[in-house]
């Protein structure tokens, strides 16, 4: 009796803990009585510490900081901590947490369980993912348990791989931001020619595939290109289409915000291996640096592009756009700087057949044969002034087609009238220059002369016309074929 009277007691006492534990495991209390344990376990040095900071004392990015952000985002566990960041995904049903600063989240391996917490620097603003394991599991599970870390963030790179556009920043703790980089141009969508496309497509192969090859020859195993040409050419589609085909991250590098040599050479330092480095408009750059005092010296940028800090990375495509290269200094061009030099010309008959095979699904028209009378006739467009009336003129091929001989024909009169200018000013310059330091203006007569010419010119056209058309028999009599005598007289008198 006294024995079930000790049981009954004893289930008494234990349903007001139940309810007492219950209601702890609701509030935060419960929580910081874990933290306070974790507190005193750490006082006497049962747990061991180990950090893991986002670059290297050489300021490059430490890849083991990278696969651990992959793999402790990928973790169930995630959702189980102090505080987490939410974010949308690519798709618009897609969320996903990230980690956030001084905030744990735990994990469990081999019965071994571990912690990770993201501390930020005061000083120099450098994040970095601390572990927190117990001694007596370091010795049993601490390699297997990084191998496995690597292992899954390889798998979850594969899986999601995603192209990332890397812009630099004026800032001092960040200088490098992303996003996601969704440019959709791959090569077979780029209008080129064929033959020169399939030529930097297998250099571009054979590029991925040489790292034994520059290495035995002593080189860094990078490659440079130079894009240059009219604006409006292809020349940005053909960067985006490049690191589609490679799979690389693209770091566009703004030069204006770029403080000074050093600093350029620490956002080559922060990319990584696997990336596009692109600079557009060096032309203009080079002038300016020529004409003002810039940031950027000549000297810090041919540094930038072979010298000692472009060794510290490999598996690097940089690219160099201009609009022309005509009035660049020979030691940019240099091989070693710039290895491969692809044109992008104004578009010609080719080149447009491919667009309205692209743009309007025509491979052939009744209409070609004019197009192609106009280019030969020294009409021309940027792929990108054509590509755009096509798309306005989408619903109607035939529609599309006549607004681009308009234009092309509108860029043929404007030409014409130039050149015309250009003789008569330089034929009348000794009446046309007037008033002291040889200032040389139009004289009103070579105006007049443009004008009539324009004039003369449109007559021509449809004279020509006219003349295209079968002539229509006509009668005449005696004195119609006098009066025309008479008049042919007078014109040749």
């Amino acid at each position: 009796m006294v024995r079930f009277m000790g049981v009954v007691y004893f289930i008494l006492f234990l349903i007001p803990v139940f309810y007492v534990l219950r209601f702890l495991s609701k509030t935060s209390l419960l929580h910081m009585l874990l933290k306070s344990w974790q507190s005193l376990i750490d006082r006497f040095h049962v747990c061991q510490f180990y950090k893991v900071p986002q670059f290297n004392h050489n300021f490059q990015e430490n890849q083991l900081y990278r696969k651990i952000s992959l793999y402790l985002n990928s973790l169930p566990n995630i959702e189980d901590s102090d505080f987490t960041n939410l974010f949308s995904g690519s798709k618009s049903n897609d969320i996903f947490f990230q980690h956030d600063n001084n905030h744990s989240v735990c994990d469990t391996f081999l019965s071994a369980k571990v912690s990770w917490t993201i501390e930020k620097s005061d000083v120099d603003g450098i994040r970095s993912y601390v572990l927190r394991i117990k001694k007596s599991d370091k010795r049993r599970v601490f390699r297997q348990y990084f191998q496995h870390i690597l292992t899954v963030s390889d798998d979850i790179e594969q899986r999601n791989k995603e192209i990332k556009l890397y812009m630099n920043l004026a800032t001092e703790n960040e200088r490098w931001r992303s996003v996601p980089f969704t440019h959709p141009a791959t090569l077979d969508t780029v209008v080129m020619d064929t033959e020169l496309k399939n030529k930097v497509r297998s250099d571009l192969e054979q590029f991925l595939k040489s790292k034994q090859y520059y290495h035995r020859l002593g080189r860094v195993w990078k490659r440079s290109f130079l894009l240059y040409g009219p604006s409006g050419t292809g020349k940005t589609s053909f960067v985006a289409a490049m690191a589609r085909f490679l799979s690389y991250d693209v770091y566009d590098i703004d030069m204006s915000k770029v403080v000074d040599d050093s600093d350029l050479k620490m956002l080559l330092l922060q990319t990584k291996s696997k990336s596009l480095i692109v600079v557009e408009d060096l032309d203009r750059y080079l002038t300016e640096n020529t004409t003002t005092s810039t940031a950027v010296s000549l000297s810090g940028l041919l540094n930038f592009m072979d010298g000692i800090v472009s060794s510290c990375g490999e598996e690097r495509v940089l690219v160099f756009t201009m609009n022309g290269k005509d009035h660049v200094d020979g030691l940019v061009m240099r091989p070693g700087r710039v290895d491969v030099h692809i044109h992008f010309p104004l578009c010609d008959f080719s080149a447009f057949k491919s667009l309205a095979n692209t743009y309007l699904g025509v491979k052939e028209h009744k209409l070609f044969p004019q197009v192609e009378e106009i280019f030969q006739s020294g009409g021309s467009l940027s792929p990108a002034v054509i590509g755009e009336i096509m798309i306005s003129n989408r619903s109607s091929p035939s529609r599309a087609l006549k607004s681009v001989i308009t234009a092309l024909q509108t860029d043929v009169d404007n030409k014409t009238t130039v050149k015309v200018a250009q003789a008569l000013t330089s034929s009348g310059s000794g009446r046309s220059e007037e008033g002291e330091g040889g200032s040389t203006v139009f004289c009103r007569e070579s105006v007049h002369t443009v004008r009539e010419f324009r004039k003369l010119y449109g007559l021509l056209r449809l004279g020509s016309r006219r003349k295209e058309e079968p002539p229509v028999p006509l009668p005449l009599d005696r004195s119609s074929s006098e009066k025309e005598g008479s008049r042919h007289e007078r014109i040749i008198v």
